[in-house]
Order: C-alpha cells, then structure tokens, then sequence
C-alpha cells in the first residue's frame, strides 16, 4: 500500500503515540486517519474551479463582491430568499445537495450523473449480503439536480467572457446570452428536480454536484492541451485529441472524438474550446463566431440544429463525446482527492483515468 507521505507521518506519530496503533497494521491506521468532511470536499472543488475559471481568478472576485453588494440593496422581504451560499460559490450548478457538512468521508462514488438510480447503487453497495458493504460515504454527481440543475441557467454568463475572447463584442454576446439563459430556464422548469435530492435524503446518502466546477478543470486542461502546437487542418486537431486516454477509451466503446461540421482535410483556422458554461449555446451564438473568424470549435456535444448553421458557415466542429470530455475535469478533481487519501469509486459514465502532478 502506497501512502502518501502527510499520512505516513501521521501513521508514523500515531503508532509512536499512541499504545493501541501499534498491534494494528499501518493500512489500517491509514484508513483511520484518511478522511475528508464533506464540507472540506466542497470547499476544494470551489477553490479549484475559481482557480481554473476561464475568466480568471480577479474576475471572480469582482463577481462574488457584486453578489454580496446586490443582496445589501434588496428589501428584507426579498433577502430570505437569497441564495447566500452564491457569497462564496459563484457556481449555483455546483452545491451540497443534501448531508451535513461534517461527515467524515473516507470512500465516495462518482459519476457523471447522480440520479436516484446512482443512490440505490450507492445504497445497496454499502450492504454487506450484496455489495461486500463497500461503506460509500457519498456520492458525487457530474450533472446537477434539485436546485443546481434549475439554476444552471445562472452559470453561462462563463461563455460571455469565452466568446469575447474568440473575438465576438462583448456585448453582443451578453444580449444574445440573456437571450439563451431565457430558454434554457424555461427548457428546465418543468422538469422533477428533486427526485435524486428525494432519494439520497430518504436513503440517508449525501449528495454532491460539481458541474461548472469539473467543466472549468477540463476547460483548462483542454485549452492548454491544444495551445500548445500549431495545426495546421481540422484533422491534424483530432488526431491530437483523441490521443487523450479518456478519448482512447471512448473510442473503444465507439462514443470518440469526430467532425460533425466541416472536414478533417479542411484548414483549422482560430480554434476555441468549448468546455465549461453550463450549456450549449444557441445556434446565433455560433453565427457570431464566423464573423469573428474561428475556424475550429472543439466542444463537448452540439445540438443538431447548430450543427446544421455551421455547415452553413464553413466551420469545423469537433464533437468531443459528451461522457468523455466530462471525464477530464472529474478526474483531475478525483486525483487531487486521491492524494489526500480518500478512495474513489468510480461509476454512471466516468471514465476514470489518473493523472500525475
């Protein structure tokens, strides 16, 4: 067993201090001693997606001051029903769903959905007669639900700043994204958003949603990935994606990166990811990026119907695989988490891949 080096001190102090550690195997005093609250787990993921917040770290501050300044100004009719957790957490997509902030977590799943299903699983795992009671202390869900997933529409003000900085005015990103937020609101209103909040409260299982949070991670990383060389063709992008492990895998499951607009042999041009926001953003949008020259997208999924404007406007578009390029941003959390000595079990589409410092 191979522990990291804050534990082994800790390990090794325990054993020397205490008379009982020693007629116990160290693995044992390791799992002892390697444990995460809930609370801690949260906080890190905040601290992680700020840090890799397209907008960068400033730029979030600004925001999370203009937060606390527009609930000073409300009435106090109107601050009962202030999100208050938004003074620290920009991300309403991202949220402990339900649990006490101080459990002690030494296992969790993760996967890119948490539905009621996920919960069962989680559940049912934890019992010794018919999941060798694994002792799941959470579970950790990539896609929101109950109040993270009808506030998503709140988190793609990310893509204003992504778009101004592919060139598209600023403004005119604002109006049509107001426009979006609209309709993805009314898109997810109707929708039964407790239902896995419902069954994690009744089974007693925590519930955590890291969505903008694991999608800024896999933003960063995709950006930097492909900024780091010169391409010349669409293809000549590709290819260099699908050398990423998660892709390779999904890849064997015939779910991997393709072009679902324009052609492997066409120029590359100006290439912007699209990995983080919330959404996808409406087919208008994307017409904005033509006139401000991108010649490559390379994003998570893209709706049909954009698809079909885009090859209108002679832009390539990458489709990454929706599971996969989730992946990338969940696992580089889970590495960190790993580190610290909390075991992670993966599931609901994860494709779990480990990465070094």
């Amino acid at each position: 067993l191979r522990l990291p080096p804050s534990l082994v001190r800790q390990a090794d102090s325990a054993f020397s201090a205490c008379v009982p550690f020693r007629h116990l195997p160290k693995s044992l005093v390791y799992y002892i001693l390697s444990f995460m609250t809930l609370q801690e787990i949260y906080d890190l993921g905040i601290e992680m997606g700020i840090k890799a917040d397209p907008r960068g770290v400033e730029a979030v501050k600004r925001l999370l001051a203009r937060t606390k300044k527009d609930y000073e100004e409300l009435s106090e009719k109107k601050r009962k029903y202030f999100d208050k957790e938004s003074f620290k957490n920009p991300y309403s997509d991202s949220r402990i769903l339900f649990g006490d902030p101080k459990t002690k977590v030494r296992k969790f799943m993760a996967g890119i959905d948490g539905d009621a299903s996920e919960i069962l699983l989680a559940d049912r795992l934890n019992y010794p007669s018919t999941g060798s009671g694994l002792g799941i202390d959470l579970v950790i869900s990539h896609h929101p639900s109950g109040h993270a997933l009808s506030s998503l529409y709140e988190v793609m003000d990310i893509q204003i700043d992504l778009f101004a900085d592919a060139g598209v005015p600023v403004n005119v990103a604002h109006a049509l994204f107001e426009e979006r937020k609209a309709a993805v609101r009314r898109r997810f209103n109707p929708l039964n958003h407790t239902q896995s909040v419902d069954t994690a409260r009744l089974l007693g299982i925590p519930l955590l949603s890291f969505h903008s949070i694991w999608d800024n991670l896999g933003h960063s990383f995709m950006e930097k990935y492909l900024g780091d060389r010169k391409f010349d063709f669409a293809g000549d992008v590709l290819e260099h994606i699908n050398e990423l492990p998660e892709f390779i895998e999904a890849t064997k499951g015939k779910n991997g990166p393709f072009v679902v607009a324009g052609s492997e042999k066409r120029r590359a041009g100006k290439i912007v990811v699209g990995f983080t926001g919330g959404t996808s953003p409406s087919k208008e949008l994307y017409m904005e990026m033509a006139k401000a020259g991108v010649g490559t997208i390379v994003e998570m999924h893209v709706p049909e119907e954009s698809v079909q404007e885009l090859k209108k406007l002679h832009i390539n578009v990458i489709d990454c695989g929706h599971m996969a390029a989730d992946s990338i941003g969940a696992n580089l959390f889970l590495d960190e988490i790993e580190r610290k000595g909390v075991k992670v079990i993966a599931c609901s589409g994860l494709i779990r891949v480990k990465r070094g410092r």
